[in-house]
């Protein structure tokens, strides 16, 4: 199976390319030229193995030219050191609705399921397409994506990893993960703006023939661990086969019948993902994609319009602080086979910041399952207190957005099957969020809010993140986006 761009059939490669390039030749996504399936019968067999196996299984049929036992092997080293036994483990609340806990990692975000995976992928990859140059993989981040990467390729023989950050738009915490990296082959940088600054001007560097000329003279080629790469997003599939399964053997549901998902959603990789697993046979109706203030997913599904001309907000889930979100281009080629259209779409999005993909495929957009609703800052809060004060359950700024709107959604169009809210980041990496929203005294250093959040709910503050404190920060710059190239080039080459 081919895998091709979203902007042109004639942009071709297998799986093993798509991974090591990233982003195609004519800044197009690529993606499986078919969407794969399962029979019921393999979907049974799937559902009864551990995380890593079926996780192996899962993505051997999205990565074709790797095999399941390939597969499963990368997969249990790379979730070794989960803290979870389950690796991503189900949490029932009162209600039906119940959340996937995606944090249980070694940076405590839902990244670390496909980043802890991608540098044993992007080493096959290089191998299987005959290539010795250093891969220097360029992250742009809102705040999860930069450490996940940093965790997975920091010191990995034959790789370089550089991030780049929106300066000021993430939390204490998430910069400290960051700034504190070790490793020799690693580059952090601030950017002025946001995150939509920073992921633009990555998009740039990666279009950059020329760079691309003098970084191959000097034996280096870029690649992406954002989730434009789809050996990103093929491992993010496999967790909803999981839920899946621990949702039937608890008796919630029995095989066939159909579950929705809420999922926190900024750069539409995630929930993509779970329309993947939608389309490969996994019994899901309804994919509902909640959004922050920065809402602009939300009037999209509603509209068919896609306008990012509206003001950036800077919010308590800063990693869905995203207006230009990449992932959609893959669903809008899925859903109409047109990549001119698309490419049309997209020059739209950078000329004027809108296109509008008309009535007809706004309408095939709610048939295939898709609703959206948004949360703004106090429907936020107040849906993390009021989960603590019902479930004593501490839902993170991002699960609370999937939990409101998986709440508006049950209420409005009913609540006749289990809904899977995915809880996508530890609530201690956001500890001063949490303590306002449950009105709690909030010290303005992250690090005392972490301590007072683990006094409050009588929980200990998550490993990783209980010695950052003491850890010196080793990158401290800023970059103007415009700056952003030259940067790379003086890192990678000298």
């Amino acid at each position: 199976m081919d895998f091709i761009s979203t902007r042109s059939e004639n942009s071709r490669t297998d799986a093993a390319g798509a991974i090591l390039r990233g982003l195609a030749p004519d800044g197009g996504l690529y993606l499986p030229e078919k969407i794969p399936s399962f029979t019921g019968e393999e979907i049974r067999a799937i559902l009864a193995l551990d995380y890593p196996a079926l996780a192996g299984r899962v993505m051997e049929r999205f990565l074709p030219g790797f095999d399941a036992p390939e597969l499963e092997g990368y997969a249990r080293r790379a979730y070794a050191s989960f803290a979870s036994p389950r690796t991503v483990p189900v949490h029932r609340l009162r209600s039906s609705t119940c959340t996937l806990e995606l944090f249980h990692g070694p940076t405590c975000a839902f990244k670390d399921l496909a980043l802890q995976v991608l540098p044993y992928l992007l080493a096959a990859s290089v191998k299987k397409c005959g290539e010795d140059h250093t891969v220097a993989i360029l992250v742009a981040t809102s705040g999860d994506t930069g450490k996940a990467s940093l965790a997975g390729f920091a010191d990995v023989p034959g790789t370089r990893i550089g991030v780049f950050y929106p300066h000021g738009g993430v939390s204490d915490i998430q910069r400290a993960q960051m700034v504190t990296q070790e490793g020799d082959n690693v580059l952090v940088l601030g950017v002025e703006g946001n995150f939509d600054d920073a992921q633009t001007a990555v998009k740039k560097i990666f279009s950059d023939r020329d760079l691309a000329l003098r970084l191959g003279k000097a034996g280096v080629v870029l690649s992406s661990a954002n989730s434009i790469n789809w050996g990103r997003l093929a491992p993010q599939i496999a967790y909803y086969y999981a839920a899946y399964a621990q949702l039937l053997a608890a008796g919630a549901i029995r095989f066939g019948e159909a579950v929705d998902f809420s999922v926190p959603t900024g750069n539409f990789g995630d929930i993509l993902a779970g329309y993947y697993a939608k389309r490969s046979g996994l019994p899901i109706r309804k994919l509902i994609c909640a959004s922050n203030s920065n809402n602009v997913l939300t009037d999209f599904l509603r509209s068919g319009v896609y306008d990012k001309n509206r003001p950036f907000r800077q919010t308590i889930s800063p990693s869905m602080d995203i207006l230009a979100s990449s992932n959609l281009e893959r669903l809008l080629y899925v859903l109409t086979g047109d990549s001119a259209r698309v490419g049309e779409w997209m020059g739209a999005l950078s000329a004027s910041g809108r296109y509008d993909v008309g009535e007809e495929l706004r309408r095939t957009l709610s048939a295939e399952g898709f609703a959206a609703y948004s949360a703004d800052e106090e429907q936020t809060a107040e849906t993390i207190r009021r989960t603590w004060e019902q479930e004593r359950y501490l839902a993170d700024p991002h699960t609370a957005v999937g939990l409101y709107a998986a709440e508006r959604f049950r209420r409005e169009q009913g609540g006749a099957v289990p809904c899977v809210v995915l809880s996508t980041a530890s609530p201690f990496k956001f500890a001063g969020a949490m303590l306002r929203a449950l009105g709690r005294e909030t010290p303005s250093d992250g690090f005392a809010a972490l301590e007072e959040l683990s006094a409050f709910a009588q929980q200990p503050i998550p490993g990783p993140l209980a010695g950052l404190r003491e850890k010196p920060e080793r990158f401290t710059g800023v970059v103007s986006p415009a700056g952003m190239t030259g940067e790379v080039e003086r890192w990678l080459i000298g």
